[in-house]
């Protein structure tokens, strides 16, 4: 099956007079199943209908917008594969050099806050077009949000995209309903029974029994009700228990149905098994390709939805806590399709999903009464129903090894270390090391202070230090001089100074200096960034200290570099404000000596400096690894 229609000669071509839908997408045309915009395009010709893509056209004019005229059923609009602003810009509100999903990485090629200004011009093409709006950036700000970038709160996107129907989620279920619903010739304004959808009225009658949350005005004006309003939000996210919302302005009344069901293991199944091109369109060979395919040709996607639930993810408000994932088979067959490939080299990059070692449902209850509402699976503390197993995911990681032209595969999707020492059966855990990584293995305690890591939803720092204990002892069972390399996150709420210093210490003590460090990004649909917008816990009330001066959240990044002689006087700064002096000093657990050297590096090590852990994944030399299993081995006796 060729690529779908991107001109209308091509449309023409297919015998085509008018496409059903046109699907304007924020990246390039990208036709892989990791790819939102193609799974869509693809379920929606599986089930008979024409659709022309429309990637990346030019906001400027309406002209592009034009170029397939009016489709027969709907636009469908889409940001791309993330929300544009954060694609735009870093945490710092700086413009970003590259975009992964533009050809050549160049960017620019999509304006921010994309899915309104698309919907804008298709508007001002045709007036009485039906669009549908979708993808992640739709999906997150589906309701009133808190927007970083304007540091305010935000209307649904639907009022300010001008769109006719939102829909939430992956969107495969809501997609083909919604298409035969309006190939029967119903309008969009009569589409308002579609699980995961929202749809705007001004008729209280029509919506029925709802949640009515505080109004748009009460959220915009006052932080307690934006924290009320979350969390009926959060906590109506679940397909068996979640309820319609429904949210008044003054243009009138947004209503959000409950969530669709997630796939079954034989919808996903299907769902994977389309004719992909696996690649991306060859217009974009001149200039170089489009630079996100490169990590995710070779691999598979083999799971949806999270019950990890940490509170800085918007995956749960995307695709909820309930997981489901692909067959065996269905995983073989794409890894035997990928190794036709003439670039693949013997080596699948990754077996996973939102988190890797998660396969089935945290428990048999899930799927019949829904994820608990007050009750998380794996926070504070493992919940005494979740059933911990790999067996599942072990048997097609084995599978996948064996098939002839494969050298090796990858687990580079997160996985929850927690989750995993909670096995009793260390099999996966035994391979995993053997079999799945080379030298590094990313997990992602993200912070080591219990104060922080309560309000991140992530597990104490003992559960931590016991899974790389036992990953040093399986390591050094095998003859392997691997390690673990820990992704650590800045100024999260909760993170004063106290706990900056924590973290820093912890990094002294195992040897390890990141080479890039990432400051807590506010994005909409988290539980973090209503904490950070509020500095409210929603969850309890609370007041929560949120770190927001840029010069203080300097010094927080600048205390996990600490060895880096640039940034010498906000660490001393940090440590005298956060009055730990004695760090200040010539003695091993100091982090800086007391006056700056002349060109000397830093060292908390009186004289010996660790040098950094590469960021990359793959084999470290010699003394690196050396030095971080050996403190591990030490801290850890």
């Amino acid at each position: 099956m060729p690529f779908l229609p991107v001109n209308k000669k091509e449309m023409k071509e297919r015998g085509w007079d008018r496409p059903d839908f046109v699907y304007v997408c924020g990246d390039a045309y990208v036709d892989h199943s990791s790819f939102g915009a193609a799974i869509i395009c693809r379920v929606l010709e599986s089930h008979g209908y024409k659709v022309c893509m429309l990637a990346q056209p030019d906001w400027h004019s309406t002209e592009d917008f034009m170029r397939f005229g009016e489709p027969r059923l709907a636009f469908l609009v889409s940001a791309g594969n993330i929300d544009s602003m954060v694609n735009h810009y870093t945490v710092a509100k700086k413009k970003r050099a590259k975009d992964a999903y533009s050809p050549g990485g160049k960017a620019g090629l999509r304006p921010d806050r994309a899915t309104i200004v698309y919907c804008n011009k298709i508007r001002e093409a045709y007036k009485n077009a039906q669009i549908v709006i979708g993808g992640v950036e739709a999906s997150l700000r589906r309701l009133s949000h808190y927007d970083y970038w304007d540091n305010k709160v935000r209307r649904s996107i639907l009022l300010d995209s001008g769109a006719d129907l939102l829909l939430y989620g992956m969107g495969e279920h809501q997609i083909v309903e919604l298409a035969d619903a309006l190939n029967s010739g119903l309008p969009l304004s009569e589409i308002t029974f579609l699980r995961g959808s929202v749809y705007k009225t001004r008729d209280k009658e029509r919506i029925g029994e709802c949640i009515w949350l505080p109004t748009y005005e009460e959220t915009a004006s006052d932080k307690k009700k934006y924290a009320e309003s979350f969390m009926l939000q959060y906590g109506n996210t679940d397909f068996v228990t979640g309820k319609t919302l429904a949210e008044e302005y003054r243009e009138g009344i947004v209503v959000q149905n409950p969530p669709s069901p997630p796939l079954m293991q034989e919808e996903l199944d299907s769902v994977y098994a389309l004719p992909y091109m696996r690649t991306y369109h060859p217009m974009y060979e001149k200039d170089g390709g489009v630079p996100a395919i490169e990590e995710i040709k070779f691999s598979l996607s083999a799971n949806r939805g999270c019950f990890g639930n940490c509170s800085f993810c918007a995956i749960v408000f995307h695709q909820g806590r309930i997981v489901t994932s692909r067959s065996d088979e269905s995983l073989i067959d794409e890894a035997k399709l990928m190794t036709e490939d003439k670039d693949f080299k013997g080596y699948i990059h990754d077996v996973g999903g939102p988190t890797a070692n998660f396969m089935q449902p945290a428990c048999d209850k899930q799927l019949k009464a829904g994820a608990c509402r007050n009750r998380q699976c794996l926070f504070p503390e493992k919940c005494p129903n979740l059933r911990v197993d790999h067996k599942k995911y072990l048997r097609v990681l084995r599978k996948l090894r064996a098939l002839p032209k494969v050298k090796k595969v990858f687990i580079r999707s997160g996985i929850r270390y927690d989750y995993l020492i909670y096995d009793k059966d260390e099999s996966f855990f035994n391979e995993l090391c053997k079999y799945h990584i080379s030298g590094q293995l990313r997990v992602a305690p993200e912070h080591v202070s219990d104060r922080v890591l309560s309000k991140m939803g992530k597990p104490s720092r003992e559960v931590y230090e016991r899974f790389v204990k036992r990953f040093d002892e399986i390591n050094k069972k095998y003859g392997l001089d691997q390690y673990c390399v820990p992704y650590l996150m800045s100024s999260h709420p909760g993170s004063d100074l106290k706990a900056a210093i924590e973290l820093a210490e912890y990094l002294r003590d195992i040897g390890h200096m990141p080479e890039q460090v990432q400051d807590f990004y506010p994005t909409p649909g988290t539980l973090s960034t209503c904490m950070y917008y509020t500095e409210i816990d929603p969850r309890d009330g609370k007041k929560v200290y949120v770190p927001k001066n840029p010069h203080e959240k300097a010094m927080q990044r600048a205390l996990m570099q600490y060895r880096v002689p640039s940034n010498y006087d906000l660490v001393k700064e940090a440590l005298i404000k956060g009055g730990r002096e004695d760090l200040i000093g010539y003695t091993p657990r100091c982090l800086i000596r007391p006056e700056r050297p002349g060109n000397e590096r830093q060292t908390g090590r009186a004289g010996r400096q660790p040098k950094a852990v590469p960021a990359k994944q793959g084999s470290a030399k010699g003394g690196k690894k050396k030095t971080i299993r050996n403190v591990h081995k030490k801290q850890n006796k």
